[in-house]
């Protein structure tokens, strides 16, 4: 009568059969903890299955090594095989399936979590409106002519506007002066000098000082550009 499969000498012939190498005491003891068997029962059904032919074992000196009885396993014949592997190609493929299906479905959650639920909706249309409403105040207030900047800012960056005004207009003139003096007596043709030396002049450059004047307060402006 073989031996049940939830009782111990059950676990531990299905155990040895499964790993089908050769095994000792202690190898089945350790692997099999989980079920609570300790090493003197897992000894005893090793040697009561070895008694009943159902596993082998040979001793080396005091040591016992037991078996699976190779006899005992049903060894498929090629037809078997054959339907193994084709079921085993139908599985792949039902597999593949079912991956296709799950990355779809998660694709489809990650989706539903990314929207916003009603609750968080309002309360952006909530945001948003009091936005718009900052917005419209800011507009209406410059279409009636009232300034936004602080007078105390405003004086500010006209100041650094003008400075620098000041300081391209200083610097413009120095290069006009230093220029004229080295190609003055030079027989090299300017312009060819001028693109030799990678210089460029403020028309090349697709700006104009004299634009950036006018753009300077009424009663503030001094003068064009040299």
């Amino acid at each position: 009568m073989a031996p049940k499969s939830d009782n111990g000498e059950g676990i531990v012939l299905n155990f040895v059969n499964e790993q089908n190498r050769p095994l000792n005491a202690q190898n089945v003891a350790d692997a099999l903890q989980k079920f609570n068997l300790k090493k003197t029962g897992v000894q005893k059904s090793l040697d009561c299955l070895a008694d009943a032919a159902k596993i082998s074992f040979k001793e080396y000196g005091k040591q016992k090594i037991y078996m699976a009885r190779q006899d005992l396993f049903q060894i498929p014949t090629t037809q078997d095989l054959e339907q193994m592997k084709k079921l085993n190609a139908t599985l792949q493929l039902e597999l593949e399936d079912q991956k296709r299906v799950t990355t779809q479905i998660e694709g489809e959650i990650r989706a539903l979590h990314s929207n916003l639920t009603l609750e968080q909706i309002s309360t952006k249309e909530a945001t948003l409106r009091i936005e718009v409403e900052k917005m419209e105040e800011k507009l209406n207030k410059l279409r009636d002519g009232i300034s936004l900047v602080r007078p105390e800012d405003r004086k500010l960056i006209e100041g650094m506007f003008e400075e620098k005004i000041s300081q391209w207009k200083k610097r413009k003139r120095m290069f006009k002066d230093l220029w004229d003096t080295i190609t003055e007596n030079s027989p090299k043709d300017v312009k060819e000098f001028k693109e030799e030396l990678g210089i460029e002049y403020d028309e090349d450059a697709g700006v104009s000082l004299a634009s950036f004047i006018e753009l300077a307060p009424q009663g503030k402006k001094r003068g064009r550009a040299q």
